[in-house]
């Protein structure tokens, strides 16, 4: 990295305001869903600790650890702590990055989005706009003809493939 990207950025991270974990800008249309509020003994009390590790404390998988990078089925990709449909199979594709990505959520509402600085540089980090659970990070080098790519934590998703009955949402 050069040396004045490196200061730009770092610049950036002490010149924006300050973003706490859980406030988040939405500029998604308003829910159809209530939102789910559970304690974080709750939360691990439902979930994998590596589960949990990604979704409620953003953790990262290992690129290429996921199946569900490799997932071809057709079906819908749902948040693995509340079971909120995300994505559609039609809108995966193959990113080579290692993670499950997509063109575009199923619906803008069913995301949350807001700057990630952990990387010194900003980053675009979305979540489940109905449970929080960190998701992945949106970029803009996706293909045509949006232009974006969804990367998203396998960890964080639970693959219902078509036919099958999509789980209730947890209350």
């Amino acid at each position: 990295m050069e040396r004045r990207t490196f200061l730009r950025g770092f610049i950036a991270l002490f010149a924006s305001p300050t973003l706490s974990p859980r406030s988040y800008a939405t500029e998604a249309p308003a829910p159809d869903f209530p939102p789910i509020h559970k304690s974080e003994a709750d939360w691990r009390a439902l979930l994998e600790p590596a589960r949990y590790r990604v979704l409620f404390e953003e953790d990262t998988e290992r690129p290429f650890s996921s199946p569900l990078n490799g997932e071809k089925h057709v079906g819908t990709f749902v948040c693995a702590a509340c079971f909120l449909p995300l994505f559609s199979s039609k809108n995966k594709f193959d990113s080579g990055t290692g993670w499950p990505s997509f063109t575009q959520p199923i619906d803008a509402s069913h995301v949350g989005m807001n700057k990630d600085f952990k990387l010194v540089l900003p980053r675009t980090e979305y979540h489940c706009a109905r449970c929080g659970g960190h998701q992945g990070h949106v970029f803009d080098d996706g293909p045509p003809p949006r232009g974006e790519r969804w990367c998203n934590n396998g960890l964080a998703l639970l693959f219902v493939a078509e036919g099958d009955v999509l789980p209730a949402l947890r209350t």
